[in-house]
């Protein structure tokens, strides 16, 4: 068996394994490459080779991350089944759709701003894939439950595992070969801390020859929930009442979104933040809250209960889902009193641009980073101090409070990964730490080796082919 990281190695996005074995070929996660000035170049060559000599493909979760280039697979020639648990595959549903209509729409800004500058760069400006190509790729993909065995393929048998990241996110066990050549793969995907809101706990896993984990957060403990908490509080209390101002949130609209919600409306249940006026202007973000409310069997208990405390006292949690992009321009034109909350996570794309351009240069207000802001991206260059940034263009005085709630994360930190990773029965054979910056997967490893005792982890290279015996 011969494991090759085609993305999320050494850097956090672009997720990609490909494995071969005696009887084929597979890929685990088919991400796309963000942030920084090389992620469309990375993602335009990120599938060169043959596709016909891959015989399937799963996937872990539904983060563009780990499935964004799905759709250019299939439009480049790819025709075998690509496997996800329902959840995973109905907001694939979504996301893919909105992703080809972004690629369409820079594609066309690329291609304006080149005749503008009488130049062009060819494949540059063309989209990495069409709404129409996102919609045909959905056609390859096939549902399996959490907990069932399947043989996607020759020589391979499978298992979906709980990973408690995002709705339908999953940890894979993937069994190679038979008999005495027999391995079992684990991968980790994204993995989700323990004991937070909205979804269920990750899966402990037994068994494993050979662990590919994820190292999001591997160099650093996330600040205690208490703690989170009170920060969340202050900064609300004091932006709205004290300041006057809005509470602008950056935030994923797969996973990060719902559980901000429910963080929310908590604080107001347990009487810590007065009555809220809450804005949901991302029409995917609003998508996904409803696919959530449909698959109440992936809930834990806690939100459980408070979803029946919301139903029970209506207006004490006041949440508008905007759609029209009029209506998301009204938005605004509010000085004061709103939290909203818009998507890209990352602010590098979406609504959540205009809402920092009208914001960030009042001091009145306030802009929460509640997840992980990628190198290169707006959101990092806003956690990292910029006094000022370009929008649209324009350059915007960063007078806005930057608050880093990092405890939210849906990543699992540095101590719930090593204990994660404790409930293996034996230490795998083999260990590769991926999907985490150089400082953050180095870090991991180290402390695998340390504290676990296990062989020292490899931090896989790009594209390099790794022979497991």
């Amino acid at each position: 068996m011969k494991l090759s990281f085609l993305g999320a190695a050494g850097e956090v996005t672009g997720s990609c394994l490909r494995v071969d074995h005696d009887q084929g070929a597979f890929l685990v996660d088919c991400g796309m490459f963000q942030g920084g000035s090389a992620a469309d170049i990375k993602n335009r060559r990120a599938l060169d080779f043959d596709l016909t000599g891959i015989d399937f493909v799963l996937l872990t979760h539904a983060h563009l991350d780990h499935c964004g280039l799905v759709p250019r697979l299939v439009a480049l020639g790819y025709k075998g089944p690509i496997l996800a648990t329902p959840a995973t595959l109905d907001l694939l549903g979504i996301l893919l759709l909105d992703a080809g209509h972004i690629q369409e729409k820079e594609a066309e800004w690329a291609l304006r701003k080149a005749r503008n500058r009488r130049a062009r760069k060819g494949a540059e400006m063309m989209p990495l894939y069409t709404v129409e190509q996102a919609r045909v790729s959905l056609g390859r993909l096939r549902a399996v439950p959490y907990e069932t065995d399947f043989r996607p393929g020759p020589g391979v048998s499978c298992r979906f595992r709980e990973a408690g990241h995002i709705l339908g996110s999953a940890v894979i066990e993937i069994d190679v070969g038979e008999g005495a050549r027999a391995r079992r793969l684990v991968v980790s995907g994204d993995i989700g801390q323990p004991l937070r809101p909205l979804l269920r706990d990750p899966a402990y896993v037994e068994r494993a020859d050979v662990l590919c984990v994820e190292s999001t957060y591997g160099n650093r403990a996330h600040r205690a929930l208490d703690a989170t908490l009170a920060e969340l509080v202050g900064a609300i209390r004091h932006t709205l009442i004290e300041r006057g101002g809005n509470v602008i949130i950056p935030s994923f609209a797969v996973g990060r979104t719902q559980e901000i919600l429910f963080v929310l409306c908590d604080l107001v249940r347990c009487g810590r933040l007065d009555p809220l006026k809450v804005v949901i202007d991302s029409p995917m973000a609003s998508a996904v809250t409803a696919l959530t409310l449909r698959h109440r069997e992936l809930w834990d208990d806690e939100t459980r209960a408070l979803h029946a405390w919301s139903e029970a006292n209506p207006g004490r949690f006041d949440v508008r889902f905007v759609q029209d992009l009029e209506e998301s321009m009204a938005l605004n034109e509010v000085r004061g009193g709103l939290v909203i909350i818009s998507a890209s996570g990352m602010c590098d794309a979406g609504r959540i641009r205009h809402h920092l351009r009208h914001n960030l240069g009042r001091s009145e207000c306030a802009i929460l980073i509640v997840g992980f802001q990628a190198a290169g991206t707006l959101g990092r260059r806003l956690v990292d101090g910029a006094r000022q940034v370009t929008l649209f263009g324009e350059r915007v005085p960063v007078r806005a409070k930057i608050h880093t709630i990092g405890g939210l994360s849906a990543h699992a930190d540095q101590p719930a990964l090593l204990d994660w990773m404790a409930h293996f029965k034996q230490a795998p054979k083999h260990t590769f730490v991926v999907h985490g910056e150089p400082l953050g997967a180095q870090a991991l490893a180290d402390a695998i080796h340390q504290r676990l005792g296990w062989t020292q982890p490899i931090v896989p290279e790009p594209g390099l082919g790794y022979e497991i015996p």
